[in-house]
C-alpha cells in the first residue's frame, strides 16, 4: 500500500466467519454429546441443550449492539485512499487469531456432554446463530442505507468490529468489495 492508503475490512464478515466457525463446532459437539449417556441423560440433555441455544443465540445477538447503533450513527464515508479488503482475507485473519479458542470450545462442550448431554454444543451453535442474526441486521441496514459497513482491520484485531478499540466504521458505495449486503459472498453474475 502506498503513503496515505489504508485498508478496510467488511463489518458483517467478522460477524459471518465466527457465526460459521461456532455453528458448525457446535453442532458437532452436541454430535458427540449424544453419543456420550451423560447423568441426566439424552432426553434431558436435549431439552436443556435447546433452551440454552436460544438463550446463547439471544445473548449473542445483544451483547454490543447499543456499540453497534453508535458506530451506525458516526458511519463515515471511506477516503479514496482506502484498499478495501477482500472477504477471504478476514476470514482466515478471524481463524487465525481464533485457531485455539474453537478446539477449546469443542473440548469443553464435550466433556460438558458427562453431565448433560448436547447441551454444550447447543451453547456453541446458539452462538453462532445469534452472531449471523447480527450479520443479517447489519445487512439489512446496509440494504435500506444503500452503503456498506467497513471497519479498519488493525482496529478490530481480528476479534470483532465492535471492539472498544474500535474508533468508527466507514462506507462505501453497495457495489464495493467481494461480499454483498450482510457479508456473503458475492456471486458471478
Amino acid at each position: 500500500m502506498g503513503r496515505g492508503s489504508y485498508a478496510l475490512a467488511r463489518v458483517p464478515v467478522y460477524l459471518r466467519a465466527a457465526a460459521g466457525a461456532w455453528w458448525w463446532t457446535g453442532l458437532l459437539a452436541a454430535g458427540v454429546g449424544l453419543a456420550v449417556p451423560g447423568w441426566s441423560g439424552r432426553r434431558i440433555g436435549v431439552l436443556v441443550g435447546a433452551l440454552l441455544f436460544l438463550c446463547a443465540a439471544a445473548g449473542a445477538f445483544a451483547v454490543r449492539r447499543g456499540r453497534c447503533r453508535e458506530l451506525l450513527a458516526e458511519a463515515a464515508p471511506a477516503g479514496k485512499w482506502a484498499v478495501l479488503r477482500d472477504r477471504a482475507v478476514t476470514v482466515r485473519e478471524w481463524r487465525r487469531v481464533h485457531r485455539w479458542w474453537l478446539p477449546l470450545g469443542f473440548a469443553a462442550a464435550v466433556a460438558s456432554s458427562a453431565a448433560v448431554p448436547a447441551a454444550g454444543g447447543a451453547v456453541l451453535a446458539g452462538a453462532g446463530a445469534g452472531l449471523w442474526a447480527k450479520s443479517v441486521w447489519l445487512g439489512r441496514w446496509e440494504l435500506r442505507h444503500e452503503r456498506l459497513l467497513w471497519v479498519r482491520p488493525e482496529w478490530a484485531a481480528g476479534r470483532g468490529p465492535a471492539r472498544a478499540e474500535v474508533r468508527g466504521w466507514m462506507t462505501t458505495g453497495p457495489l464495493a468489495g467481494d461480499a454483498v449486503a450482510g457479508g456473503a459472498r458475492r456471486r458471478a453474475a
